[in-house]
């Protein structure tokens, strides 16, 4: 299959056109370059465009006679999004608009979409399942889920089929080390980790908060390493080639670790003493999102591959260490 990736030259979206070229598929990769990497865009032709730029997205769609389109072109910080939500709305919920009227202008039907566990904001339970209730605490929660609302409408008034996989804590890196986690600023946590490690001297790894009702007042989390949300994207899309319907899916591990757990498990991967220093926590961040991911397992036939934490850091330290920083 022909596949047009959105955001391909991202962390996610790079994985998923290796992942899609090594399986037998054609890719190609539309970006604005604005936090994605042109070196990451190795697996096929690059279209450089704008989802909130109409006539980008048709010119990207005619080129090629595509069998489906992924999209991983979010604007994805939390903080971010509290302290300017007009650019979330823009870019997440716009952008994705014209990218769905532009996919209906070309009759391609079907679509992954790039959801998250922001969706749930605090949880009322965990595991965390697709039935929990969906009350987003932050702006880049609330995107995520208005497009789950757009993309039900869509199928029901044109016949647009989706897929939405709502990722817990994407982390880990290609295990050749290809290519990896590389965002400016970076903010993820385990990538964070390790670039402290690796330039020592310079700042100090920093904890959002200790005061959290959790068993060692930090945040937990569930990892879940790329190359298995990617496989999960194949097999939405499998899911969908077959005729099947509208659908979202949670994806993690079903296991959470504690920031300070990430840390201890780094130190192990690293053999070194990771230093850090507690500041307040982050608006927005809830105290524990883990998943259950049983109906991709049911439905999708998904396992994910990396279920320990010090295998999925293992795979982003081999990959961080052929960096030159």
């Amino acid at each position: 299959m022909h596949i047009l990736i959105c955001g391909g030259a991202g962390y996610i979206g790079s994985h998923m056109a290796k992942m899609l070229v090594v399986r037998g598929n054609r890719v190609t990769i539309f970006d604005n370059l604005s936090t994605g990497h042109r070196e990451a865009a190795q697996w096929g032709p690059l279209i450089e465009g704008d989802l909130l730029v109409p006539g980008d997205i048709d010119k990207a769609l005619q080129a090629g006679a595509y069998d489906a389109v992924m999209h991983f072109s979010a604007k994805s910080l939390v903080g971010e999004s509290v302290s300017h939500p007009d650019r979330y709305y823009l870019n997440n919920v716009v952008g994705t608009l014209n990218l769905l009227n532009a996919m209906v202008r070309q009759r391609i039907d079907k679509f992954i979409f790039s959801s998250s566990a922001a969706v749930f904001g605090n949880p009322q339970y965990t595991p965390i399942d697709e039935q929990h209730p969906t009350q987003p605490i932050n702006p880049y929660g609330k995107t995520k889920l208005m497009v789950e609302s757009l993309l039900a409408d869509y199928d029901h008034a044109y016949g647009l089929h989706s897929v939405a996989l709502r990722y817990f804590n994407a982390a880990g890196a290609d295990p050749d080390a290809q290519i990896g986690e590389s965002h400016d600023p970076e903010t993820h946590l385990i990538p964070n980790i390790l670039l402290s490690v690796i330039k020592r001297g310079g700042q100090t790894l920093k904890v959002f908060g200790k005061d959290y009702g959790t068993p060692d007042g930090t945040c937990i989390r569930d990892y879940i390493h790329v190359n298995d949300l990617c496989d999960a994207h194949l097999r939405a899309l499998d899911h969908l080639v077959h005729g099947g319907k509208t659908e979202i899916f949670n994806l993690g591990n079903g296991r959470g670790f504690s920031v300070l757990e990430v840390i201890q498990s780094a130190s192990s991967v690293t053999g070194k003493e990771i230093p850090y220093s507690v500041v307040e926590r982050r608006v927005g961040d809830p105290p524990v999102l883990v998943a259950s991911a049983e109906k991709a397992r049911q439905q999708l036939k998904w396992e994910p591959h990396y279920t320990e934490l010090g295998e999925i850091i293992e795979t982003a330290w081999r990959w961080h260490q052929e960096q030159k920083f």
